[in-house]
C-alpha cells in the first residue's frame, strides 16, 4: 500500500460521508518553526499496575483529571494509554473481556460499566490532547498465570496460541491471528474517537536464551507450503508481521482514514556487524529485524505506518548503544516526506545521568526528529529530579501543535469566519465561526489564538505569541485597563494538524 493509494482512498471516504463538503485549496504551511510544531507524548502504562482495581469509578476519574492536568501543565500534548494488554479490554468490548488490571479479574466488569478509554478520550480531547490507544497484538498473557475469562479467545480457539518463556501468545504465522487482531482494531477505531492506534515493541517476543520459538507447525502449513525452506524461516516470520501492520493500516484507512498509526520499537534496528552492508547502527544489543522479526525500515518506507519512536532508551556515551550514535541512526534513516520520526525517552535513566538537557537539545537540532514521547509518565508525575520543572520552565515553555501529518493530507483548512471582539458577562472575548464536524477531517478540529502587541510584527511560527490552542469558538481575553491595544489573530486546524490562514482583529485591553 502506498501513500497514493492511501490519499486515492482519502478521497473516496470524503466523498461518501454525508457531511462532507469541498474546501477550497489553500497552500500548506511552510512557516512554522520546529519548536511551534513538536509531539510531546507520554505513556501510562496499564498492564503490572496494581492502583486501578481498588478504586471506584468516582476515584478513578478524579485521579485520571488530576493527571491529565498536571501532564498538560507539563507541555504533554498527546496521551498513548493501554487500552489492550493481554487481549482484554480496557473499555467495553464485545469481542474481549475487562482487563485484569483494571477490575482484579478478567471479564469482570467495573462498577456501571465505566468505560476508562471512553472518559480519557473526552478528557484528553476537552485539553486539545491527543488520544492514542496502545494495543500489544500479540500478548494474551505476560506471565503464564492469568486466569482468562470464559468470553477470552483463548478458551475459544486454543490452538490458535502458543507459550513462549511463560507467556502465551498469539501465534503470528497465523492469518486466523492478523484477522482476529484487525477485528479488535477495527472495533475500537469504528466505535471510539481516537487520534492514532499504537503499538510498541512486542511482536515476537523477547528471545530467551536456549529456548527456540515455538512456531514448528504453523511454519509447515504456511511457510514451507509458500516456498520458504527452514533456513528462510526469519524472513517467514519478518513476512507474518509484515502482513499484519500492513492490514492494520488498510482496517484503519477504510475505518477512519485521519486516524493514525503509530509503532513504538525497540531502539536498535541492526547492528552494523550483523548487516552485509554495514548499514545498522554502531551498537551491539538485541535487534528488531533479526530477533523479534520487526522489519520497521520497511514499513516507514511503504507507509503502513504514521509515526515511528523508537526507544532509546539509554544514555549518552552507554558502551553498547549509545544515545547520540541511535538518534543520528534513526534520523538518517527517516523518510523526510512521510512517517513522523519521534523519540521515545526513559526518563528515570535520562535523569539520574543528569542528561535531559544533552538529549533535549541533540534532539532538536536534527532535521527529521519531530518530537518525544517520555516513559513512563508515571516519572513526570512523580517529578523525578525535577524533570517535570525543566519541561515547564524550559523544554515546554510554550505550547506546541503536533507536526501536520501532510504525507496523509496536505491541505489547510478554511479560515475561521465572523471573527468578532464582545463585552459578556463573563468578560471581554473574541469569538468565532467555523464548519465542523466528527466525520470530516479536512474541516476545523481545533483553533489557535495568537496575541501580539500593536505594532509588533506578525509571526505565527514564534509559539511564544500562542495565547490559546482551544477546541472552543471563543477566547476570554485578560483584560487590563483598556488602553493598550493589541492584534489577535485566530487560525483553524483540521484533524491532520494542518493549519489555515489567519483571521486579524484589533482589540484594546
Amino acid at each position: 500500500m502506498n501513500n497514493q493509494y492511501i490519499r486515492l482512498l482519502l478521497a473516496v471516504f470524503l466523498c461518501v460521508v454525508t457531511s462532507c463538503s469541498t474546501t477550497r485549496q489553500l497552500p500548506v504551511r511552510q512557516t512554522e518553526g520546529k519548536d511551534k510544531r513538536e509531539f510531546r507524548g507520554a505513556w501510562i502504562q496499564t498492564a503490572f499496575q496494581g492502583e486501578y482495581k481498588d478504586m471506584t469509578p468516582a476515584q478513578m476519574r478524579k485521579d485520571f483529571v488530576r493527571k491529565l492536568n498536571y501532564l498538560q501543565s507539563c507541555g504533554i500534548n498527546a496521551i498513548i494509554f493501554q487500552v489492550r494488554p493481554e487481549a482484554d479490554a480496557f473499555y467495553k468490548s464485545d469481542i474481549e473481556p475487562w482487563s485484569r488490571f483494571y477490575t482484579g479479574q478478567q471479564g469482570v466488569a467495573p462498577a456501571g460499566d465505566f468505560d476508562v478509554m471512553e472518559f480519557l478520550i473526552k478528557e484528553c480531547h476537552k485539553r486539545n490532547m491527543e488520544f492514542h490507544a496502545w494495543l500489544n497484538p500479540y500478548r494474551a498473557s505476560t506471565a503464564g498465570n492469568t486466569r482468562f475469562a470464559d468470553s477470552h479467545i483463548y478458551n475459544q480457539h486454543p490452538e490458535w496460541f502458543v507459550t513462549y518463556n511463560k507467556q502465551i501468545l498469539f501465534d503470528p504465522g497465523l492469518p486466523q491471528n492478523r484477522e482476529f487482531i484487525c477485528k479488535v482494531v477495527r472495533d475500537i477505531v469504528s466505535r471510539y474517537d481516537v487520534d492514532a492506534i499504537h503499538m510498541d515493541d512486542y511482536f515476537y517476543p523477547y528471545p530467551a536464551p536456549g529456548m527456540p520459538f515455538p512456531d514448528d507447525n504453523s511454519f509447515r502449513k504456511y511457510g514451507l507450503n509458500k516456498g520458504y525452506t527452514e533456513a528462510q524461516r526469519g524472513d517467514w516470520r519478518r513476512e507474518n508481521v509484515n502482513t499484519l501492520i500492513s492490514e492494520l493500516k488498510r482496517t484503519i484507512l477504510l475505518t477512519k482514514p485521519w486516524v493514525r498509526f503509530g509503532i513504538s520499537p525497540f531502539g536498535i534496528y541492526r547492528n552494523k556487524k550483523s548487516t552485509p552492508d554495514n548499514s545498522g547502527s554502531n551498537t551491539n544489543g538485541l535487534q528488531n529485524y533479526d530477533d523479534l522479526y520487526a522489519d520497521i525500515l520497511h514499513w516507514v518506507k511503504e507507509g503502513w505506518i504514521d509515526y515511528n519512536m523508537p526507544q532509546i532508551y539509554w544514555e549518552i556515551g552507554h558502551s553498547a548503544a549509545d544515545y547520540i550514535t541511535l538518534i543520528q541512526w534513526w534520523n538518517k534513516n527517516a523518510t523526510p516526506a512521510g512517517p513522523h520520526l519521534y523519540i521515545g525517552q526513559d526518563v528515570a535513566r535520562t535523569m539520574k545521568a543528569d542528561q535531559l538537557t544533552r538529549k533535549m537539545l541533540y534532539e532538536r537540532s536534527l532535521s527529521k526528529v519531530k518530537g518525544n514521547c517520555f516513559w513512563p509518565a508515571n516519572e513526570l508525575l512523580w517529578n523525578n529530579k525535577g524533570v517535570a520543572d525543566s519541561l515547564k520552565r524550559n523544554y515546554h515553555r510554550y505550547p506546541a501543535l503536533i507536526p501536520a501529518y501532510t504525507h496523509m493530507h496536505n491541505r489547510a483548512p478554511q479560515e475561521v469566519k465572523k471573527l468578532k471582539k464582545e463585552w459578556t458577562q463573563d468578560g471581554y472575548i473574541l469569538h468565532w465561526q467555523a464548519e465542523q464536524s466528527p466525520t470530516n477531517p479536512e474541516l476545523a478540529s481545533y483553533f489557535v489564538v495568537y496575541c501580539f502587541e500593536d505594532k509588533e510584527p506578525v509571526d505565527l511560527s514564534n509559539p511564544a505569541k500562542i495565547a490559546k490552542i482551544t477546541r472552543d469558538t471563543r477566547f476570554l481575553m485578560p483584560y487590563d485597563n483598556g488602553k493598550k491595544k493589541y492584534r489577535y489573530i485566530v487560525t483553524a486546524v483540521d484533524r491532520f494538524h494542518n493549519e489555515s490562514e489567519g483571521k486579524s482583529i484589533k482589540v484594546k485591553l
